[in-house]
């Protein structure tokens, strides 16, 4: 798929597999989940990402602060990335995938293509009218 008219949207895998899944069903999932990724790479919908280590430091002008730091429901185990034609397209692709029958969900945004401004509402500010 080469359409230049899609956009690229970060998914984050969040969460937690559900405690009353065996580890039998959990690793049908993650199967079914690699056979669906490599199937919408190969169809280029989907570019890779990574799983993410439970290390993490926060930093910030206070310093370097050791985590995790958020609940362990908000924990952020990876990342990928779909092209689609609008958040909706990116969405339903995110549906199919076979972890969220185990307890993960996702969340997908859209990825601004355009540097950063402080004169243009972002996520960084919220700029009247904006």
């Amino acid at each position: 798929m080469t359409d230049t008219n899609l956009a690229e949207y970060l998914v984050l895998s969040r969460g937690q597999w559900d405690a009353d899944k065996s580890p039998e069903e959990i690793q049908r999932a993650i199967d079914a989940f690699y056979e669906w990724h490599d199937r919408l790479v190969a169809e280029g919908r989907m570019r890779s990402g990574q799983r993410l280590t439970r290390d993490v430091r926060r930093v910030s002008r206070a310093g370097i602060v050791d985590g995790p730091f958020a609940e362990a429901k908000e924990v952020v185990g990876g990342y990928w990335f779909f092209l689609a034609e609008s958040l909706d397209a990116a969405a339903r692709l995110a549906a199919q995938n076979p972890c969220l029958a185990c307890g993960l969900s996702l969340e997908v945004r859209p990825v601004e293509p355009e540097r950063a401004s402080a004169w243009r509402a972002g996520n960084e500010n919220d700029l009247p009218g904006g």
